[in-house]
């Protein structure tokens, strides 16, 4: 037969589709013709497929050559591709076999190595779903494929290896991989997924206990957390201790994250673990509303909000963003997902991310206690904290103001509470609030539905009258008032309360603080 098909994947925005790769050997002019909507990366995918074939003992028949990308509906992107369309291209031509429950995927070097390509890991879970038994990829892939189980992974460094694993003449492939010494462990660069580069411990922080409890809180409920006060307060440093003090993520939790990661990491380092540690993604407060929530034209690229998935997205120097970023995380913020629609299709990203800002109370940054620093007037500081629309800080669980520690507190040589003894508490309050939730398949308090909140758990008369006078006094909206209870069954369960009481719902209340009137 002049025909060969071999399997590869298709990846867009985070999911995964399976392709069929089809190779047919035809008479007439030489040539070679790629069909199904490739992009100019894999379109020019026949250069290095002619030169990585050339170069490793078994070039390409001088016939047509014609490759289809089955379906022929969908776009293709990227060069991960090129494994497989050689090797149907050389089955088609009787060279070799090629299994068809076998999945290829791999970029080609001009020598014919093998290199490392993204979105291994969610490409290895589609192939065990589509009953493939075996996947074949370069060996900085190696770990990270076998990261899903099921499936046989062999990891190579050279299409020469590919060939003779399926059946070509040894005699036929060239002898360059005597030649080359394998890449060290150091040369292929381990990488360790989830901890920040930049961690800080909390015991590093004096004072500001009123934030400290706010963040716990944030880590033992997965709430929403702003901070504002003036710069130099220790908002940022206070940001960065979340990931130390927060509960390792699920087995389902952190394989979504990993295969988060690896689509959007781009193929750099070797990924051998899954991500236990929640992501942390701060983007720059001149990020713009694609870079935050994606998008794209031709390829929608997901976002921070979704690199954020499972974890943290920091916003430093919040009221510098644009108004119309922050404004476009109201709807992920509410449902854990975003909706990209473009012209030349839909996608759905998962964005459960947990939202934690600093910002300025003004542009010098010094109106806080008795305000007479500030050097801006009235309408500078309204016009610079508006940038903080109302919706976005109605959805924000906490709301606290940070000011200065006194210097004899800040040179304090004592001893503060690490993040480790922190986190002990924080994984049994979250134990406790899983005990109660573990029925209704919700993580953590922040993501308890406004139905199971009033009518599936009860609490006090006397809770619900302080809510009620709160509420009134204070003017809050529905949804403030839902997310005031939730913190309050965060606080009740830290507390080891059966249910909130009114001390709870009223430290609550005070860690939700009018933050417009800084």
């Amino acid at each position: 037969m002049s025909t060969a098909r071999t399997s590869a994947v298709a990846l867009h925005g985070v999911s995964a589709s399976l392709v069929e790769v089809e190779a047919d050997l035809g008479n007439g002019i030489p040539g070679f013709v790629l069909l199904g909507l490739p992009d100019a990366s894999l379109s020019e995918a026949r250069e290095r497929i002619k030169a990585a074939a050339r170069n490793s003992g078994i070039p390409l028949a001088n016939r047509k050559l014609t490759v289809n990308l089955s379906p022929a509906t969908l776009p293709k992107y990227g060069s991960a591709f090129d494994l497989a369309i050689v090797i149907a291209a050389l089955a088609a031509d009787q060279q070799l076999f090629a299994s068809a429950s076998t999945l290829y995927m791999a970029e080609l070097g001009l020598d014919g190595t093998l290199r490392p390509v993204p979105g291994v890991l969610p490409a290895v879970q589609l192939a065990r779903a589509h009953g493939l038994d075996q996947v074949i990829v370069a060996e900085e892939n190696g770990a990270e494929a076998r990261l899903v189980g099921g499936v046989e992974v062999i990891a190579l460094r050279h299409l020469g290896q590919v060939m003779a694993f399926c059946g070509a003449a040894k005699d036929q492939i060239t002898t360059y991989l005597r030649h080359r010494p394998p890449q060290s462990a150091n040369q292929t660069g381990g990488h360790a997924v989830g901890a920040a580069a930049d961690e800080v411990d909390l015991g590093l922080v004096n004072g500001q206990q009123e934030a400290r409890l706010a963040l716990e809180l944030a880590a033992a409920g997965g709430h929403h957390l702003i901070m504002v006060g003036p710069a130099g307060a220790g908002k940022t440093m206070l940001a960065k201790c979340l990931p130390t003090i927060m509960p390792p993520l699920d087995d389902l939790q952190a394989l979504e994250a990993t295969a988060v990661h690896s689509i959007t990491r781009g193929g750099a380092g070797e990924l051998d673990q899954l991500q236990r540690t929640p992501p942390f993604v701060a983007p720059h407060h001149t990020a713009s509303r694609s870079a935050l929530i994606g998008g794209g034209t031709a390829q929608l690229i997901p976002g921070a909000i979704t690199r954020a998935h499972h974890g943290i997205l920091f916003l430093d120097e919040a009221a510098q963003f644009h108004t119309g970023v922050l404004d476009a995380l109201r709807q992920p913020i509410e449902e854990g997902y975003i909706n990209l629609a473009r012209i030349r299709g839909h996608q759905r990203l998962p964005a459960r991310f947990q939202l934690i800002m600093a910002s300025n109370p003004c542009p010098c940054g010094k109106n806080f206690g008795t305000g007479t620093g500030c050097t801006c007037t009235p309408m500078a500081r309204r016009r610079y904290f508006a940038r903080l629309s109302g919706p976005i800080l109605d959805r924000v669980d906490l709301q606290v103001r940070v000011n200065p520690v006194p210097q004899a507190q800040l040179l304090n040589s004592a001893p503060n509470e690490s993040s480790a003894q922190v986190r002990e508490r924080v994984v049994a309050t979250r134990a406790r609030s899983q005990a109660r939730l573990g029925k209704f398949s919700i993580a953590c308090n922040a993501q308890i539905p406004t139905q199971i909140l009033k009518n599936e758990l009860d609490y006090p008369a006397r809770t619900r009258a302080a809510l009620e006078q709160l509420a009134t006094r204070r003017g809050l909206s529905a949804r403030a008032i839902h997310r005031l209870l939730r913190v309050a069954w965060t606080v009740a369960d830290q507390q080891e309360h059966t249910a909130p009481t009114a001390d709870d719902l009223a430290i609550a209340g005070h860690l939700r603080q009018n933050l417009e009137s800084s």
